[in-house]
């Protein structure tokens, strides 16, 4: 049996709010035996807490979708801009990055 590629156009409507994006620099992984859970994280210097600005929730199917196209994307990148050197970063980054401390 001859297996056919079929393709389908997809209708995807990016509200605006949504569209403006988040910043996170940390991701914390967890999962269960049926879906992976992702809590994009934003540390800011200076402040007590971290805040997760983002949830995602997958199957383990689309995770690993997911994870097989974003290393395709950082290949992509690496081809176009050099390497990405994570050697001597942290995993979470340091609370006082980026400087002193903010002053009112």
């Amino acid at each position: 049996m001859e297996e056919k590629n079929v393709s389908q156009q997809i209708n995807i409507e990016l509200k605006e709010e949504i569209g403006q994006g988040n910043y996170a620099n940390l991701v914390v992984i967890t999962h269960s035996s049926s879906e992976f859970v992702m809590d994009f994280v934003r540390i800011m210097p200076g402040l007590p807490k971290a805040q997760v600005v983002s949830r995602i929730i997958m199957n383990p199917e689309n995770a690993k979708r997911f994870h097989k196209a974003l290393g395709e994307n950082i290949l992509r990148f690496e081809d176009a801009n050099g390497k990405i050197n994570t050697n001597n970063s942290p995993i979470i980054p340091p609370i006082n990055f980026g400087g002193g401390t903010a002053q009112a």
